[in-house]
């Protein structure tokens, strides 16, 4: 019985299911539904902006919305310079960080916090669309849309009380709508003086967070409240019209023009005061305006001379004859070691009068207090010629130039034919040691070296060291070899000075074209620069 009950089973459903394919199938054919209606075929731009998300949720802004513009270009820029930005961005992080995270240590009594890594991952951020809004007033105003997926790696490990956390943030989504405003727009680059930041809607912000491996949002309950909390702090702060400003210059100082020239002439130094143990002093000077980042330009230095007379032309742009002055040191030059200040003072330009040359005796002081009681005492004079030329009006354009790029004249003594090579080293970034990093440069041309002052526990130094060498003839085929190095401290017996890396460059471009000042990639080095000025100078 029980086989025969199941072949009767299988045939009825053989049957069964054969019949009911054959009556749907004309069913399908001979019925058609009644409630089905024409499909409509209408253009996009007859949708509005609701339909069309509805329709298309991630059609761009700019196909949308018409007062959106397109900027592929941007997101282009973004995906090649993505490798540098997110290293900047991540310093940019970590400096505003430490002074935040050392003070939350000491009120919840924490021994440590520390990066262990910090990276925003291999994937840009993508603007959908920019507005751009005109107004009557000295500022841009930008509205992008921003959409970011990223894949970083945050790992930040907390101890406290003798144990160790490690927390991480993986998976982040960013949706936002910021305002960007740039002013107020000057002429000077980049051009505008601060960056105004604002939301224009609550962000939509998505993250994974580990703690010891674990995926914390997965707990019922935590992911809607972290994600509330976030839009409400960020709300807090920046949702339109609360900003964030980030300074980019002085505005007061931005605006202003070149107004004139300055004109000056070193002519004698008397009774300078003697700086040597052996023999007498090896006076030279150094001239600067004041609130000028350009570099100080020098007189050459006179031997063993206490009354040395120089009668050297210097010439200075002048941007704020009100408030700026001439500044003047008088150094004793050192083979070996730092050289010796023999006195400074200041000129204001406010006291000269306009196109009339003035010679000025200077008494050299100690400092520019004017109750310092160490300035009582003769350091000597200085006597100069100057002479405040301002433009006229109608050459204010014409006369806007910049001195950066004038190159001063050989000292004299200068070997006819020859010149001399003046090397500035500026500045040094991204170093990194293996054991210890206290950074300083060698510069070696034709077997002469000479050396930077070191500066302790710093990966971004900043020097500003001059050096001259003197050339018999033109260095077209020489090159020159500078090398950064950091010394070990004085505990460090084991490990001795380190290599940070090094550049050779040829100075045929020196010589022809005068003044070179670029940033180099260091040699043997991750990611390690350094900024070096060259001029060649000639008589």
């Amino acid at each position: 019985m029980g086989v025969i009950s199941t072949v009767l089973g299988f045939s009825g459903f053989g049957f069964g299911f054969s019949a009911g394919i054959v009556i749907g199938y004309y069913f399908f054919i001979y019925f058609q539904p009644t409630d089905v209606k024409d499909v409509k075929v209408r253009p996009l731009v007859e949708y509005d902006s609701i339909s069309l998300d509805g329709i298309l949720p991630e059609i761009p802004l700019w196909v949308k919305n018409p007062d959106y513009d397109r900027i592929d270009w941007l997101n282009r820029f973004l995906e090649m310079m993505w490798p540098y930005l997110n290293k900047a961005i991540c310093r940019t992080a970590l400096d505003i960080a430490k002074p935040i995270i050392e003070e939350n240590r000491k009120t919840y009594k924490l021994e440590s916090i520390e990066f262990e890594s910090l990276t925003l991952g291999s994937l840009p951020p993508t603007f959908q669309g920019m507005k751009v809004y005109v107004t009557e007033e000295q500022e841009l105003i930008m509205e992008p849309s921003l959409k970011w997926a990223a894949n970083p790696n945050v790992t930040v490990v907390v101890k406290a009380y003798g144990l160790k956390a490690t927390v991480q943030i993986v998976d982040l989504q960013v949706f936002a709508s910021p305002r960007i405003t740039l002013k107020p727009l000057v002429p000077t680059f980049p051009c505008f003086a601060k960056i105004l930041v604002s939301l224009m809607e609550k962000p939509h912000v998505d993250f994974g967070l580990k703690l010891f491996g674990a995926d914390l949002m997965a707990i019922p309950g935590l992911y809607r409240f972290v994600q509330e909390t976030i839009k409400k702090q960020v709300a807090s702060m920046y949702l339109w019209p609360k900003t964030l400003e980030v300074p980019i210059m002085d505005p007061s100082k931005a605006s202003k023009k070149p107004v004139g020239i300055l004109l000056v002439k070193v002519l004698r130094a008397q009774n300078l005061r003697k700086k040597d143990l052996l023999g007498k002093s090896d006076p030279y000077v150094k001239l600067k305006m004041s609130d000028d980042k350009l570099p100080s330009k020098k007189t050459t230095v006179k031997r063993s001379n206490l009354n040395p007379e120089w009668n050297e032309d210097f010439k200075f742009v002048v941007t704020d004859p009100e408030t700026q002055a001439l500044e003047i040191n008088v150094f004793d030059w050192e083979q070996v070691g730092k050289h010796e200040k023999m006195g400074m003072n200041n000129i204001l330009l406010k006291e000269l009068p306009a196109d009339e040359t003035k010679v000025m005796t200077v008494n050299l002081l100690k400092t520019m207090d004017p109750n310092d009681v160490q300035n009582e005492k003769s350091r000597g004079q200085l006597t100069l010629e100057v002479t405040y030329k301002p433009f006229k009006e109608e050459d204010m354009e014409k006369e806007g130039i910049d001195n950066a790029d004038v190159v001063e004249k050989a000292p004299d003594g200068t070997p006819a034919g020859g010149g001399l090579l003046y090397v500035v080293v500026h500045e040094a970034q991204d170093l990194e040691g293996k054991h210890h990093t206290n950074p300083y440069a060698k510069i070696i041309f034709k077997g002469e070296e000479k050396k930077t002052k070191v500066i302790k526990k710093n990966r971004d130094p900043r020097w500003e060291d001059e050096f001259e060498f003197v050339c018999e003839e033109p260095p077209v085929n020489d090159k020159l070899h500078i090398e950064v190095l950091s010394k070990a401290s004085k505990k460090g017996l084991i490990h001795g000075k380190e290599t940070l890396g090094y550049i050779d460059i040829s100075l045929a471009d020196v010589i022809s074209n005068k003044r070179i000042n670029e940033k180099y990639h260091l040699i043997d080095s991750k990611n390690g620069q350094i900024q070096i000025e060259m001029q060649w100078r000639t008589s």
